[in-house]
């Protein structure tokens, strides 16, 4: 009996958690202006509409901008913190590594405008790049989290023997290491453009007047007309999510199976 109320419970979570996923791409076909049911006639002139708005594209340009440095920035720093914390031993590790992953937990907004606040304070202008500080205080932690992985998985007998054939330690790390947990690395850096593109508030604080997709998205629906547009944007940005997404989990089991370790459970 108890397993038949989980399985309810279950399914419900599931509908509940995807049912606006699902109904998103069938506004975003639909002809009717009004987001509502019955749906009159299946349409692609939301999509066309999206492709003439210049607004839209800036924004694009901009979320796209910050993205990539962010998850670059971010992916570069958790391979040194990932590195540091499964390799070496020095004071204050457990600490340091804590504050480290403290955005995790952490409300974002609480994050945004706390960081508003110091970077006013220092008068610094608000611009993309705040944002992108923003972001890879954000997207940090879990870049860790996924390298950190990867570090555990390898097998130091290989770095040993490197040393014993005369490498040193940066062209052990350039030639042996880096190779070996570059799935993680691929799977971070996935990970992190997708969190940064699709991240709300840090940009809504600190973008100023340059707007990213995610605010630019939230101040359309002030307008009914544009509504549809916008399903239409969502549905193009879920399917590239999951896409990623799903890029990510197979970079992330393929470093894992070739580094030899066991898969302990993932995003997908």
């Amino acid at each position: 009996m108890r397993g038949g109320w989980f399985k309810v419970y279950a399914i419900g979570y599931l509908v509940f958690l995807y049912a606006p996923i699902i109904i998103l791409p069938m506004f975003a076909f639909n002809d009717a202006t009004v987001i509502a049911f019955p749906l009159t006639g299946f349409s692609t002139r939301w999509f066309s509409a999206m492709l003439e708005q210049p607004a839209l594209h800036i924004a694009l340009k901009n979320s796209l901008f910050i993205a990539v440095v962010s998850s670059v920035l971010a992916t570069t720093l958790g391979i040194f913190a990932s590195r540091a914390t499964t390799r070496y031993r020095f004071p204050m590790k457990a600490g340091l590594m804590g504050l480290i992953m403290l955005p995790l937990v952490l409300p974002e907004i609480i994050v945004a405008v706390s960081l508003l606040v110091v970077l006013l304070g220092l008068g610094v202008s608000l611009s993309l790049w705040t944002v992108i500080l923003g972001h890879v205080l954000i997207c940090t932690p879990f870049t860790i989290a996924i390298l950190s992985s990867a570090f555990q998985s390898l097998d130091q007998s290989l770095e040993e023997a490197a040393y014993d054939l005369g490498e040193s330690p940066a062209s052990t790390f350039r030639l042996i290491i880096l190779p070996l947990v570059m799935p993680g690395i691929i799977s971070s850096l996935l990970i992190s453009f997708t969190i940064s593109l699709d991240e709300f508030i840090i940009a809504f604080f600190l973008a100023g007047t340059e707007p990213t997709l995610p605010v630019y998205i939230f101040s359309q629906f002030r307008f009914p007309s544009s509504v549809p547009v916008i399903m239409a944007l969502g549905t193009v940005l879920v399917c590239m999510s999951i896409v990623l997404l799903a890029c990510a989990e197979y970079f992330r089991r393929r470093g894992i199976a070739k580094a030899g370790g066991k898969n302990t459970g993932g995003f997908l």
